[in-house]
């Protein structure tokens, strides 16, 4: 039987980050009428799109925002539950994850997300230096990070993932390996460093237009990306996609489905879905719930989701594209084999030139059956590389 991931947006944060750019609204203190609301909504939302997934086992579910842990354990279990209820399990336990933000409210709470069916943690640490997240933006101080990471082990989590940003205004490479080792001191299973992407229209993207945004040169964050692999394989790593290293078997179930363009359900204020494919549209459906909260509720209200999302059918042109740039961000890189079954021809078949520009600058491999994977040059440039296919 095939399978189907879940995510769940929850947009309330006590502060927006300066470089944030996903759907989040400013919540000092979440009321519990306020978040029942909501909460009433994602439930709505299950049952009128779950449809669309029928038949379909849960292998994942994501909880993440803005800050899930700002909801109650009560709220997550209701969540989990209905979700559970919707698709029946899968022969193995579906992983379910939970992000949060350091914080005592949050720690507080995390023996209860627990008992509400959480079974990883995913942490949002960025920084352990108090200097480097006052220049984020973040609301946490590095002792509460501390203070979280060993209150989740305390709860029982045996699987924790730690978020940390490289190149954030005013941190070089010496920051950064600090940072590394402070998260390495906790043995977290998994780790998640991703490089600080100043998005338009949010402050950072003002700041940096106006020349006031410090930020490591493209050589010290290459630097930062190298030592990071460097560290964490001797570590007992493996870096399994491109920003994302796991100790063995605790490679992230639910992001691995967005690489491989696995099924996603996703409920909530600009949570996208890939839909599965059905008759006349052989790739899937993408939609994307709207980002206002106040029209995500409407919807609610009036029953009418479908109404309310973008729906984008994927054409092969747009699919293929995909397929190949989501399939090199992962160390697995793109099967030709799986990559034929679905439009016809291996990767070659459609970017020939591409792919030998590609092996002449040494930044792709291709092995004898068609398959593609990324060297340790071209994860470097990966940019670059994903630049020829879409």
């Amino acid at each position: 039987m095939e399978n189907v991931g879940v995510y769940v947006h929850v947009p309330f944060c006590d502060r927006v980050c300066p470089y944030c750019d996903f759907a989040v609204v400013a919540t000092r203190v979440l009321a519990s009428e306020r978040e029942g609301l909501y909460v009433d909504a994602l439930l709505a939302e299950l049952e009128e799109r779950r449809s669309a997934f029928a038949g379909r086992r849960l292998a994942s579910l994501y909880l993440g925002g803005g800050t899930p842990s700002l909801l109650t354990p009560a709220s997550v279990a209701r969540l989990v539950e209905a979700i559970r209820a919707s698709f029946p399990a899968a022969a193995a336990e579906p992983e379910v994850t939970l992000e949060m933000n350091p914080g005592t409210l949050e720690r507080e709470r995390l023996p209860g997300f627990r008992e509400a069916g959480v079974s990883r943690v995913s942490i949002g640490v960025q920084s352990f230096s108090d200097a480097t997240l006052k220049r984020l933006g973040r609301a946490h101080a590095g002792d509460e990070a501390r203070a979280s990471l060993a209150a989740a082990r305390a709860a029982g989590f045996a699987n924790l993932s730690v978020d940390l940003i490289l190149a954030a205004p005013g941190q070089g490479p010496a920051e950064f390996a600090a940072d590394l080792e402070e998260a390495l001191a906790f043995a977290p299973e998994h780790l998640s460093t991703y490089e600080l992407t100043i998005e338009p229209g949010t402050p950072f993207a003002l700041a940096a237009a106006r020349g006031q945004l410090r930020r490591a040169d493209e050589d010290a964050v290459l630097d930062m990306l190298d030592a990071c692999e460097a560290r964490l394989t001797a570590a007992g790593y493996r870096r399994y996609e491109i920003s994302n290293y796991a100790k063995p078997g605790f490679e992230a179930v639910h992001n691995r489905r967005y690489w491989l363009r696995r099924p996603v359900l996703g409920l909530g204020v600009g949570a996208f879905s890939t839909d599965p494919p059905r008759v006349g549209m052989p790739h899937g459906v993408r939609r994307a719930n709207p980002r206002d909260l106040a029209e995500y509720e409407r919807a609610a209200a009036r029953g009418a989701f479908d109404a309310a999302a973008d729906v984008e059918v994927l054409t092969p042109q747009i699919a293929r594209g995909e397929a190949v740039f989501l399939g090199l961000r992962a160390a697995d890189g793109v099967d030709a084999a799986r990559f034929a079954g679905e439009f016809g021809e291996p990767p070659r078949g459609f970017w020939p030139d591409a792919i030998d520009a590609c092996r002449r600058e040494q930044l792709l491999d291709e092995t004898a059956a068609g398959d593609l994977k990324l060297t340790a040059a071209g994860r470097r440039l990966a940019d670059t590389v994903f630049r020829y296919f879409v």
